[in-house]
């Protein structure tokens, strides 16, 4: 994650939901109510064109008060029946990037443990494969209920149950104390670990939502992809989970103990507190605690959100190279997309890059930290205008910066998984363009949650008016996520062959507007990258 800007508004309210889509509010149907049986009590959600769908239901309890900075504590029982037919509220987070994707405007609440489940029936026996998703927004901002996961076409079109996490964000999931308190005050990265406890609930739960609690897949994007990748690492998700996709975020670093601790004591000093004093940010408002984060983060949405390898909660960085892959015995898809940078923060000077202008903005670019002399930048640059023959500045700024980022840490992952996993790595590259703003944005992104939800016709904001081609896509992209969660293979007749990704070969299905298998699309590209920086 990078803390070195915030972007425009557009790019800001992009990246902060994954590239997310405003879009209309999906219909709640009238026909008759179900009601499934949970093992705190029952819920009632809401049929809707062949979808049964059970918004927040509560899988921990609050997590304000004495239970703030600590590890998600059991949901109390009910009796009754509980209504589950409107979303929850999500963690509080920043308010530009908080609610304006979601399908409905709620508060935020420190009471946010809350999960949202999709599902054709109720029928335990149809032990249909699960979805798990896990939000992008880093580890800062965004929920489980935005418009473009919206499950209902995935549950209907592709016969499984998806799941959908909201879960504490920024200061209240990821400030990391170290020995600034006493061990037993807080946990270590309590966000992770409320996505672990969510997980238990699917385990204990999910078959009375028709699903099958022995095949569940956790998936995300950007922050999305870091947490599924962290949970891979955590020893207490062992079990909970059985294959596992990555787009466009990998948790190939953490933050040193010593950064966030520093984090935590800039806390206290800007809530006015003695270091240390944990019982008087517990003591704090909801908002005066997001005022004190705000003010020791410089009002930077995406700061200040720590994920710490603690040896305990999580024993290592994920994946490192040379390091055993996380969870060996778990089959993993996992991908980014041609051009992630044009939202990812790029200097708008980027969009207008001339060629003397290029090697300055490379200079400074942080996918290329620490920063490269311009004599390298300015070999790297001729490196990629002999492999991209016809592009402009600009088309090399987004490909260096992407392919020196996001696409360098998909291949860190997939390399890893080959040469130390027992189960297939399938790698795909999203090239598809869209024609948003004119082009500009190539394949941001994002570009592909349409596509994996199939959920084109409720947004737009990077689809355009033309959405003949992107539900193609999505035609394509969603059967073979959900084929993936079926059998851990995403091939499925009627669609582009897709080879496993091996050692030497790097098969790579590729997106665009004929999808096909390719090997080593980027190795190019990445052999510059490696050999200048």
């Amino acid at each position: 994650m990078t803390d070195r800007g915030y972007g425009t508004p557009t790019t800001r309210r992009t990246f902060l939901v994954g590239a997310a889509i405003l879009g209309a509010t999906p219909a709640i149907g009238a026909t008759a109510a179900p009601v499934a049986t949970t093992r705190n009590g029952k819920v009632r959600g809401v049929s809707d064109n062949g979808v049964l769908i059970f918004r927040g239901v509560p899988y921990g309890a609050s997590t304000a008060g004495p239970n703030r900075f600590r590890a998600p504590q059991p949901v109390a029982s009910w009796r009754g029946i509980r209504d589950a037919t409107r979303f929850a509220s999500a963690s509080p987070q920043h308010p530009d990037g908080a609610f304006d994707n979601v399908s409905e405007a709620l508060s935020p609440s420190e009471d946010c443990l809350m999960l949202n489940i999709w599902t054709p029936d109720l029928q335990a026996a149809a032990k249909r494969p699960v979805m798990v998703w896990f939000h992008g927004g880093g580890y800062a901002v965004g929920s489980g209920q935005e418009r473009v996961n919206d499950g209902a076409n995935l549950a209907r079109k592709q016969d499984v149950v998806l799941v959908t996490v909201n879960h504490r964000l920024n200061v209240f999931g990821y400030t990391w104390f170290g020995d600034t308190v006493a061990a037993y005050e807080t946990a270590a990265n309590p966000g992770m670990l409320d996505l672990v406890a969510a997980l238990r609930w699917v385990r204990d739960n999910i078959a009375a939502f028709g699903g099958d609690a022995g095949n569940v897949t956790i998936f995300g994007q950007s922050g999305g992809g870091g947490k599924v990748s962290t949970v891979m690492t955590m020893p207490s998700a062992k079990g909970l989970f059985h294959k596992a996709i990555l787009q466009s975020g990998f948790a190939t670093s953490t933050t040193p103990p010593e950064l966030a601790t520093a984090g935590a004591a800039r806390l206290f000093e800007a809530a006015g507190l003695q270091r240390g004093d944990i019982a008087g940010l517990r003591q704090l408002t909801t908002q005066q605690m997001l005022d004190a984060y705000w003010k020791a983060t410089d009002g930077v949405p995406l700061r200040g959100a720590y994920v710490v390898a603690d040896s305990d909660v999580l024993p290592r960085v994920p994946f490192v190279p040379g390091q055993p892959t996380p969870s060996p015995d778990v089959p993993v898809l996992l991908g980014s997309n041609a051009t992630e940078t044009t939202v990812l923060f790029p200097p708008k000077e980027a969009f207008t890059a001339t060629w003397n202008s290029l090697p300055g903005l490379l200079a400074n670019a942080s996918a290329l930290r620490p920063a490269l002399k311009i004599r390298e930048v300015s070999a790297l640059i001729e490196g990629y205008r002999r492999v991209m023959p016809g592009s402009s500045a600009a088309d090399v700024y987004f490909a260096i910066t992407t392919n020196a980022g996001m696409g360098k840490n998909a291949r860190i992952v997939a390399d890893n998984r080959v040469a130390s996993s027992t189960q297939p790595v399938w790698k795909y590259l999203v090239r598809w363009h869209t024609d948003v703003e004119g082009g500009r944005w190539r394949a941001p992104h994002g570009v592909e949650l349409p596509m994996v939800f199939d959920t084109v016709a409720q947004t737009f904001s990077t689809i355009g008016n033309n959405r003949a081609p992107y539900q193609k896509m999505a035609n394509i992209l969603s059967p073979m996520w959900a084929q993936f969660a079926r059998t851990g293979n995403p091939n499925k007749p009627g669609l582009p062959e897709w080879r496993l990704y091996k050692s030497g070969e790097r098969a790579t299905m590729v997106f665009d507007i004929v999808s096909r298998t390719e090997v080593d699309p980027t190795g190019v590209e990445q052999a510059l990258v490696e050999a200048y920086y």
